[in-house]
């Protein structure tokens, strides 16, 4: 697995009952299953990495949540709810949040930085939209529609009463290294977020 899905991992307490949303091929669902004995579920709109899932053994859903929602899911039906590297590509980033923690009593997660030095200084030079590994789109075919930086999440958490439980900042090989820790959101390129009501931690 790459390094931010294995920090990730270690969040997760053994047996949880785990929803994906935007699992990609199952991977991490694959591994928590396998290390973790976790149960659950994806969501997941491509249909090449719904198959991938199915052959790993990873229960899939073909949901959209722009379109469908989460209503099909229960209040607090879930331990975890996880997104990775998917919170930047919906329509409103704020409600997805919302209903991660009515579903889970925890949620993780994870999207690209868009204060990331080389960005900046990619918009400086050259006066427009930086590409780069994490971002490797023109600005008219990107499926990231709400890019933002580590500032912006934590004030949406703050507005929402959101708790955040642990932050870790990764750079673009996903490892966790001092010096992003040092100055995260002019350099690290990727953030991972822990997160929960404030009511549930009262």
């Amino acid at each position: 697995m790459r390094a931010d899905l294995e920090i990730i991992a270690q969040w997760i307490k053994p047996g949880s009952h785990v929803l994906d949303l935007g699992c990609g091929e199952g991977v991490l669902l694959d591994y928590l299953q396998q290390e973790k004995q976790a149960t659950g579920y994806g969501l997941e709109i491509n249909p090449d990495y719904i198959t991938a899932c199915m052959g790993r053994g990873v229960s899939v859903i073909e949901q959209n949540l722009d379109t469908q929602g989460l209503g099909n899911f229960e209040d607090q039906s879930f331990d975890v709810v996880l997104m990775t590297q998917a919170l930047q590509a919906v329509r409103r980033p704020d409600l997805v949040l919302d209903e991660m923690l009515r579903l889970g009593r925890e949620g993780i997660v994870t999207f690209p930085n868009f204060a990331y030095w080389r960005l900046r200084w990619y918009l400086m030079l050259k006066g427009r939209m930086p590409e780069s590994e994490t971002l490797p789109y023109k600005w008219y075919n990107t499926p990231n529609i709400h890019l933002c930086t580590f500032k912006d999440f934590e004030a949406l958490c703050y507005r929402k009463n959101v708790l955040i439980k642990n932050r870790t900042v990764v750079d673009g090989e996903h490892r966790d290294r001092w010096l992003t820790r040092l100055w995260p959101n002019m350099l690290g390129q990727i953030a991972i977020y822990r997160i929960a009501r404030q009511e549930e931690n009262a």
